[in-house]
Parts: structure tokens; C-alpha cells; sequence
């Protein structure tokens, strides 16, 4: 697997990835109806970058971006949102994305990583982003809304890049 850094050719896989994802409803705040011009605006024209992770020729299999979490005072800690492609959960490429991100993350200059909204059903999330060094610093009651079970808690974790 090779990551590298998103080109606009990217962008019809990308959207193949993030499309039934934003759809469900399950793990991203977006709005089930987000178009795929809306899309584009969040996931590649509003973050500091955006890499994709390929398999076997041009297959973009994952995607994630990476910009400051704050603007201004707060711009030394960043947010990165990740999606893996259905066929390509459980291979460890949310792994191999995270590790890149945060490696990426140090080399712009940020000091920390926040997740804002890891939604609390989301166990394979918190499972993997703990084994990487995050911690929950906070839990938000009831601050996302499931499709499927409602109401839910919403956790912000957390990780120093740098001292």
C-alpha cells in the first residue's frame, strides 16, 4: 500500500469512499444528503491536505485530510477526518493512515491532534485510536445523531505530537 498526497484525478474513488459513508449516517456529521460538490468543499478544498492510500495499481482503498483544528491561538493542534473503502476494513489501513497523519501533522508544524466527534458506537474507532495514543479527554452527551440508534455520546480524543 502506498500513501501519497490527493490529486483531482482522485476524486471520483474518493467520492466512491466517502459517498455510502456520509450516506449511513453512522459516523460522520455530515448530512446524509451532503452532495458530492459539498463533499469536495469538506474533504479537499477546505483542509490544509488530503492523501489517499492505494493498493494495486490505482485503487484508492482510504482517504483522510489533515488541517488545523482552531484557527489563529489554536492552530497548533490539528483534525484529521479518515475513511476506509469497505473491501479494505479490518487490513490495518486506517492504521497505516493514522501513523501517516500524525508523522504528516509533525512535519507541518502541529503540535497535537484532536478528534472532535468520534462517535461513541463507533468501538472499531476508539479501539484503534486509543492503541495509537489517544486519549478521551471528553465525552459529549448525547451530541450525535445516529441514523440507526438516535441519540448517541460523542467522545473528543486527544494526542501530544510534540512537547
Amino acid at each position: 500500500m502506498q500513501i501519497r498526497e490527493y490529486q483531482q484525478s482522485d476524486w471520483d474513488q474518493v467520492w466512491r469512499i466517502l459517498e455510502p459513508v456520509i450516506r449511513a449516517g453512522e459516523t460522520y456529521a455530515y448530512a446524509p444528503d451532503t452532495t458530492q460538490e459539498e463533499a469536495h468543499r469538506i474533504w479537499v478544498e477546505q483542509p490544509q491536505k488530503t492523501h489517499v492510500a492505494i493498493e494495486s495499481g490505482d485503487n484508492i482503498v482510504s482517504t483522510y485530510f489533515i488541517k488545523p483544528n482552531q484557527p489563529g491561538l489554536g492552530a497548533h493542534v490539528c483534525n484529521c477526518g479518515y475513511i476506509v473503502s469497505e473491501q479494505a476494513r479490518g487490513k490495518g489501513v486506517a492504521s497505516a493512515m493514522c501513523e501517516h497523519s500524525q508523522q504528516l501533522a509533525v512535519e507541518l508544524g502541529f503540535r497535537a491532534m484532536q478528534y472532535n466527534l468520534v462517535v461513541s458506537t463507533n468501538e472499531g474507532a476508539i479501539h484503534l485510536w486509543k492503541k495509537h495514543g489517544f486519549d478521551v479527554i471528553g465525552t459529549l452527551p448525547k451530541a450525535y445523531y445516529s441514523m440507526s440508534n438516535g441519540f448517541v455520546d460523542a467522545l473528543v480524543m486527544y494526542k501530544q505530537l510534540t512537547t
